[in-house]
């Protein structure tokens, strides 16, 4: 199969699911414009992306590729705020939250790319319209799937006072938040120290996970999905798929598998990083003295 039919294939896959979890998510959804608001929003998050996908491949940069996907989240918040009737606390909670997640990550990513000129990952995909389509639609389902169960909750019709579930979830939130931050920062300030040039992280946080930072954000979207449960029900519990999905894709598609595969690429012949694989957790953190 061409590269153009696989990539053909993977956005009617995308959509296909897309299409679908946009139909669980709207019973109970409130309406907007005569259409299930949650299925609007998922309508805008395919539709941001695409639309900036056009300036991007005619300059064939991936430059704002990260900051879209975080203006995607803002977006849909706000059409969810916007449409979604009076704003509710757990609304108001929710949005806040993952506002806070998706500004500090886009800021940061974006920043990252500025510095390093650009993003291997795009540079067989970015002269080539279709491949390049095809990311910028996963980016558009990457950002509804993850954000599914908040905004089910957000376009909901059922409404309940918030309860301990929303302030445990918000705890587990903070928690997985606060862990993605330190362990971006820790490993940024290595690499601006001309003397790590070439070499790996294994202290701070690191020291405990390989992917700390990938720990931390499965983590706060468990968070919101605890906030986001007690006014889900029925064909909305699909949504739940949110936490279920980002794991998948950062421990089975984009996240880990390829940093690791990069990872031995470049240092797999040194025995202190071959140490270093084999005393440290992949993702679950765990302090060194317990190792």
């Amino acid at each position: 199969m061409s590269g153009t039919a696989s990539a053909l294939l993977a956005i009617g896959a995308t959509l296909l699911v897309g299409g679908l979890v946009a139909w669980a998510g709207s019973q109970a959804s409130v309406l907007a414009f005569g259409v299930p608001l949650f299925a609007l929003c998922a309508a805008v998050s395919f539709g941001v992306n695409w639309i900036v996908y056009v300036p991007s491949y005619l300059a064939r940069t991936e430059r704002f590729y990260d900051l879209t996907g975080s203006a995607t989240y803002l977006t849909l918040l706000l059409c969810a705020l916007l449409f979604g009737g009076p704003v509710e606390l757990r609304s108001l909670l929710i949005a806040t939250l993952v506002a806070i997640w998706a500004l500090r990550l886009g800021t940061f990513l974006f920043q990252r790319i500025s510095r390093d000129g650009g993003d291997g990952r795009f540079d067989r995909l970015k002269t080539h319209p279709v491949r390049f389509l095809m990311a910028w639609t996963l980016q558009g389902l990457w950002v509804f799937l993850t954000l599914s169960c908040a905004l089910a909750a957000m376009t909901s019709t059922t409404s309940r006072p918030l309860g301990a579930l929303a302030f445990v979830g918000a705890g587990v939130w903070l928690a997985g938040f606060t862990l993605e931050v330190v362990a971006d920062r820790q490993k940024s300030a290595f690499r601006a120290d001309s003397a790590n040039r070439g070499r790996f992280i294994t202290s701070g946080v690191w020291a405990w996970s390989r992917h700390p930072n990938y720990f931390g954000e499965i983590v706060l979207w468990i968070g919101i999905s605890l906030i986001a449960l007690p006014v889900l029900a029925g064909w909305q519990l699909v949504t739940l798929i949110s936490p279920v999905f980002v794991t998948v894709l950062l421990t089975r598609i984009s996240g880990i598998p390829l940093l690791e595969a990069r990872g031995k690429k470049k240092w797999g012949d040194d025995p202190a990083y071959r140490a270093y694989l084999e005393r440290t957790p992949v993702l679950v953190p765990r302090p060194p003295s317990a190792a």
